[in-house]
């Protein structure tokens, strides 16, 4: 994401990037995804995702906390620029009704 603003001749430019997303997936499992991650899409099925997924063995409830980890870069006209580390943390919590059995012999 990118915006700017300005105020006389001075312009400011920021740009927010996801850096890392940490999720704690309530069955004792942490995992971290560098940048935002893949969006599903109905063509994957049942296919783990290619950069950032989590399987639960049980049905049941689970807390879930994630945290972005967001890099955010500034610069005004004529001058330097900074980074900003912003963190953002969510709970949820999701019930897994159906767990289903995959054989692989």
């Amino acid at each position: 994401m990118s915006a700017s603003a300005s105020a006389g001749s001075v312009t400011v430019t920021a740009t927010a990037r996801v850096d890392r997303l940490v999720w704690t997936m309530g069955d004792g499992t942490t995992v971290t995804c560098h940048g935002p991650g893949t969006p599903y899409t109905p063509d994957q099925g049942k296919a783990m995702s290619p950069d950032c997924g989590h399987r639960y063995d049980r049905p049941g409830e689970h807390q879930v906390t994630v945290t972005a980890h967001w890099d955010v870069k500034w610069e005004a006209t004529g001058g330097d620029g900074k980074t900003l580390v912003q963190t953002c943390t969510t709970e949820l919590v999701t019930e897994l009704r159906e767990a289903q059995v995959l054989n692989t012999r």
